[in-house]
Formats: C-alpha cells, sequence, structure tokens
C-alpha cells in the first residue's frame, strides 16, 4: 500500500511543479484566453444610441456653389450629401437613420429608419444617390415642407433633422404664415441651415440636365402672387380687384440670388421646438447628430473578444519576449 501510494504521488508531483513554472502558466492562460474569445463574448453595457429622420431640401437654391472643400467650390446639396455620410460613419451601432426629401410643398420619406451598421451600405447609396432631378415641382415652401415633416414623422420615435437653406420660393405671403403651434415640443430635432451668409447665383440648367448659365432677376418672382395682398387695396399702387390685385406696379428684387435665411430658419426653430444649427463645415453634422440631447439610452450587447484576446497576447508576449531573458 505504502509502495502504491508513493507511486500515485508522482504525476500530482509534477503537475504541482509545472502549476509553478511561469511559462507553463503563461502558456495556459494564453490557450485558455484564446479559447473564450472563441465563444464570442458579450457584456451588456449602457450607451446613447440616436434615432433620426433626415429631410433634405433638393430644391434648385441648394445647387448654388458657396462651400469650398479642399480648395474647390462645392455646391450646398453636394456638401450635405458628404456630411451625412460621414455622420452615418460616426453614428453608433444600434442607431436608426431614415432618409427624406423636401421640394415643393411636401417631405417625402425615402425609407423608414435602418440601423446603422446593419443597413449601412443601403443607407449611404441611398445619400449618395440624392438629386436635384428628384425634386417634382420647383416651388420652395419651406414652412409647409417643415409642417408637412413634423405632421407625417411625428409618431415614429424619432428625431427629426430638417436640412435647408431656408429660402422661400416665390418669397410668403405673410396673409397665409403658417401655424406650428399644434406641433412645439411634440419632436425633438434639429433644423440645420446649408449655405453661405453672401447672395450667390443660382445655377440654370437645361433639359438634359447641363448647366447654362444662372437664373437672372427676370426668371423668378419677387414677389408672391397668391391669395389675398397682404395690405388693404388703399395702399397698394395700380390696384385692380380683378386685373391687379396685388398692384400694376413691377417688382424687382433679388429672389435670382440666393443666401442662407439664417434668421428665418432660427425663427422656425422657434416655433417648432426644433435646435437650430448652421453647417459650416461637413464634420459638424455628426457632431450636432450625436449630441447628447438627443441621445436614448439602451442597453447592448457590446463585443468584449478583445479583452481575452488581449489577455492571450500578452501571455505569449511575457512567454517568449520577457521570460527567456529572466530565465537566462
Amino acid at each position: 500500500m505504502d509502495h502504491g501510494a508513493g507511486f500515485s504521488a508522482g504525476p500530482a508531483l509534477k503537475l504541482s511543479t509545472r502549476a509553478r513554472d511561469p511559462r507553463f502558466v503563461c502558456l495556459a492562460l494564453a490557450l485558455l484566453s484564446v479559447g473564450v474569445t472563441l465563444f464570442h463574448p458579450t457584456l451588456k453595457l449602457s450607451r446613447p444610441l440616436f434615432d433620426h429622420i433626415v429631410v433634405v431640401d433638393i430644391t434648385r437654391s441648394m445647387n448654388v456653389a458657396d462651400y469650398r472643400v479642399e480648395s474647390r467650390s462645392t455646391s450646398r446639396l453636394e456638401t450635405v450629401k458628404s456630411a451625412l455620410r460621414s455622420a452615418l460613419r460616426e453614428l453608433p451601432c444600434g442607431s436608426r437613420l431614415g432618409l427624406g426629401l423636401f421640394t415643393e410643398r411636401r417631405s417625402f420619406l425615402l425609407f423608414e429608419p435602418i440601423e446603422v451598421c446593419r443597413g449601412f451600405d443601403a443607407v449611404d447609396t441611398a445619400i449618395e444617390h440624392i438629386d436635384w432631378r428628384m425634386a417634382w415641382g420647383a416651388d420652395s415652401r419651406i414652412a409647409d415642407g417643415l409642417y408637412d415633416a413634423l405632421n407625417q414623422f411625428q409618431n415614429y420615435g424619432s428625431n427629426l433633422v430638417f436640412v435647408t437653406d431656408g429660402q422661400e420660393a416665390p418669397p410668403l405671403n405673410p396673409r397665409y404664415k403658417r401655424e406650428f403651434g399644434a406641433f412645439k415640443g411634440k419632436l425633438r430635432g434639429l433644423i440645420v441651415g446649408a449655405g453661405g451668409l453672401s447672395p450667390a447665383p443660382i445655377p440654370k440648367f437645361d433639359e438634359r440636365g447641363e448647366a447654362v448659365g444662372f437664373y437672372s432677376e427676370d426668371d423668378v418672382p419677387h414677389r408672391s402672387s397668391f391669395g389675398l395682398p397682404p395690405k388693404p387695396p388703399s395702399e397698394i399702387e395700380g390696384y385692380h380687384e380683378r386685373n391687379a390685385p396685388f398692384g400694376s406696379e413691377r417688382v424687382i428684387g433679388t429672389e435670382h440670388l440666393s443666401s442662407l435665411k439664417e434668421d428665418y430658419l432660427r425663427q422656425l426653430a422657434d416655433e417648432t421646438g426644433l435646435v437650430y444649427r448652421r453647417l459650416e463645415k461637413p464634420e459638424e453634422l455628426s457632431l450636432a447628430l450625436k449630441s447628447p440631447e438627443f441621445a436614448r439610452l439602451e442597453a447592448v450587447a457590446a463585443d468584449i473578444r478583445w479583452l481575452p484576446a488581449g489577455l492571450a497576447l500578452a501571455a505569449l508576449a511575457v512567454l517568449y519576449g520577457i521570460l527567456p531573458f529572466r530565465l537566462r
């Protein structure tokens, strides 16, 4: 019996000796860590995510090239598209992005919010292919388009991001100003102002989409001729109830030029409860979309394979990089 007991203690003694060997410990730790990594470990973490529906103005004034990117003049629309694609790459996985277009009086939803990592290619391609030729009307009723967006998207649970230069075309008749009281505070979001503050010419294109110069003062209306005139008849020169309800005086203004209507957009933001931000550099859109005030906290499964993988790498570095010198 004593002989048997002495014999069985041999392997245990060897194992105990190995367990004290730092090389064995490092190798075992590296193998164990690699094994854990293969099981794709995750950890539930609470982090901010973002849900946005971005509506992009594609009216003609958005073709004005008053941005400079890498010393090259770039149109407002192309700058917005570039900024939006960069912002898409910056949004954390689990966030969602929907895309819409504005022209005439309506905001049209191309697709409902899609998770930005699984649907990255589809969303990025859709943004890349936004084009002013998609417009279904020549008017640019900014307030009406914003009203339509608020009305459509108030039940989506997403933030509204309305990107525009703010130029109403034809000019607004003050009698028919939109009232936003019914929507104020129902949606969070942004009005993003695109364009420069100095008036610039609006490019003109032919039926094939080729540039043929710029709009002149004779090409566009410089006052509203919709509905009733904003002034009483006694104050309108050349007024005629049937033939000239807005008067006979020829009005020439600067509506053939375009600039960012920042004061107007700030006013709309105040009336709707949205936040106004000016897009001066493309990277600013990403920062605006990731603002903490638009975040929702959600517990998501975070990939922590880097942790055991890093531990395995550290163990191998000690085994083959440090211990040989120490043991020598």
